[in-house]
């Protein structure tokens, strides 16, 4: 059968490396329970992308901000619920029972081969587009702190911009932590990068409401239809992780109580981002920067939170990057370990990075793109497809609209981006 075929040809099973459907806080001797469950669902879509929600509440302003946030989240859960249901239904014939563990095995039960190539294709965008997003945050975290000017003209590092010197000399460290076959034990480094994202992120609310009463800056609730786009983006990046639903549903103890699991998790999250968001725009208001811990100022707290992201990114790059060696090595080198074929994809990473001037710029245009479509449009057309005989006229309806809804958000929504990150105006 082709489909046990595929799944054995993984690279993950050769070399038991983590890929995408591997939680973070992985038990192979039990089940996760419903706590365990809950923070693993928080370390898979909490990421960078909530640095740029200030920066997109000031584009989109900070009440259609707020609106757009929450109801992507609520889109979010409503598709990852999407695929539950699929991989339940499919694995209640017994085909299928037991061999969808992943994403892209959903796609191949579904769609064959297309399905499969349309996952690792969205997959492979979705996490280089992640790291990409960490370099820039890097190398422009890093200019601010050792190379900031109080003039507008920006100091040159052997005829380099600070910003590219900074990314390159990330490269040759990339270099060598991805070309490691077992990052089993880096994992670690990921939950406590998502602990320092809690800490810094309380440190920069706290300073945002002490700068807030101080300012009280000029804001702005509703920015326009213009802006729309860019705040989806941003929006929906964000939330990050929905490649690791199924993975975190099939680990989990108890799984009827799974929906409702996920459901406090992302109404924890959404509250948190859209908190950080708002306070990050009242405190700076049309000043805030793409990066929002930029705006703190230059004391040691500042520069100790932005130097600890810093540090964390830099180590989740090649755990995030794993999904796309699974993904490249299983189609290229038949699932073998190619250290040559990591090197490749790490330096079209870093050349990426270098060409794009603004961190949430950026997150716009993979959130616009790749992940609306990972996250709307292919969870929604495949549970078209599996209960198509099954749902009434309004349940067809919903998933039809989603499916073409999301596909002209994606495209418009990169045009859109594009024109942004190149200073087009339309």
């Amino acid at each position: 059968m082709e489909f046990d075929k595929d799944i054995a040809s993984s690279s993950s099973h050769v070399l038991q490396i983590p890929r995408e459907d591997t939680p973070l806080l992985s038990d192979t001797q039990h089940l996760s329970s419903s706590s365990k469950t809950f923070a693993n669902v928080f370390i898979a879509v909490v990421g960078a992308g909530v640095l740029g929600l200030p920066y997109s509440f000031k584009k989109t302003g900070w009440v259609m901000g707020t609106l757009m946030l929450l109801s992507v989240a609520s889109l979010t859960y409503y598709c990852m619920m999407l695929l539950v249901y699929s991989r339940r239904k499919l694995e209640s014939h017994n085909k299928f029972a037991k061999k969808i563990s992943s994403f892209g095995d959903l796609g191949y039960a579904v769609c064959g081969s297309i399905g499969r190539c349309t996952v690792d294709a969205m997959i492979v965008l979705s996490q280089a587009g992640f790291c990409i997003s960490y370099l820039i945050f890097i190398a422009n975290t890093l200019a601010y702190i050792f190379n900031y000017s109080v003039t507008n003209q920006e100091p040159k590092i052997l005829g380099l911009s600070p910003k590219k010197v900074y990314i390159w000399s990330c490269f040759p460290f990339q270099l060598g932590l991805n070309s490691i076959p077992t990052l089993t034990h880096l994992a670690p480094l990921s939950i406590f990068a998502d602990v320092v994202d809690l800490g810094a992120m309380g440190v920069v609310m706290v300073e945002d409401v002490l700068i807030f009463l101080k300012n009280r800056p000029v804001l702005e609730a509703f920015g326009g239809f213009s802006v729309f786009f860019y705040g989806l983006g941003v929006s929906v990046y964000a939330f990050e992780g929905v490649g690791m639903v199924l993975p975190l549903e099939a680990e989990m103890k108890d799984k009827d109580k799974f929906g409702k699991i996920l459901g406090l998790s992302m109404a924890f999250i959404s509250s948190m981002y859209g908190s950080f968001g708002v306070l990050g725009y009242f405190a700076f208001g049309e000043d805030t920067k793409d990066i929002i811990t930029t705006n703190l100022g230059r004391g040691l707290l500042s520069t100790l939170v932005q130097i600890g992201l810093c540090i964390n990114l830099f180590f989740t790059f090649p755990l995030m990057m794993n999904p796309v060696y699974e993904v490249m090595e299983r189609r290229f080198c038949e699932g073998r370990y190619c250290f040559w074929l990591r090197w490749i994809v790490v330096l079209v990473v870093t050349l990426v990075a270098l060409m794009v001037p603004n961190f949430a710029d950026f997150l716009s245009l993979v959130g616009s793109s790749v992940c609306i479509v990972l996250g709307f449009v292919l969870p929604a057309m495949f549970h078209l497809i599996v209960f198509k005989k099954e749902l009434r006229w309004h349940g067809l309806a919903f998933d039809a609209a989603l499916v073409l809804v999301g596909a002209v958000l994606a495209v418009y929504g990169t045009y859109s981006s594009m024109l942004e990150i190149f200073g087009i105006k339309a």
